[in-house]
């Protein structure tokens, strides 16, 4: 691949990245009164996290047994409200301990 190429690929990757952020701050001046947007917004950040992490989760150890039973651990622990380090950390020794 030529120099020139990779370097409009590279301009162009940041111009899109940027517009992503930028042109919502553009056009959206006051606060957002809506509360289906409000609402789709307040969870895009759980749902991002859950989609990046979940495959791995399961992946992460030689068999799928040891990532179903630290997905369960997890959903166990997030169920009695435990903060979102507490449930990783639970996840990680339940997957560890499994493969020893």
């Amino acid at each position: 691949m030529e120099q020139h190429n990779v370097l409009i690929y590279i301009l162009l990757a940041i111009i899109v990245t940027n517009a992503i952020r930028v042109l919502p701050m553009v056009f959206i001046k006051g606060p957002i009164r809506n509360r289906f947007v409000r609402s789709f917004l307040y969870y895009v950040p759980y749902v991002t996290l859950a989609v990046m992490t979940f495959p791995d989760m399961l992946l992460a150890s030689p068999t799928l047994l040891p990532g179903l039973i630290a997905l369960l651990a997890g959903i166990v622990a997030a169920w009695f409200r435990l903060g979102l380090f507490p449930v990783a950390a639970i996840c990680c020794v339940v997957t560890y301990l499994l493969t020893l």
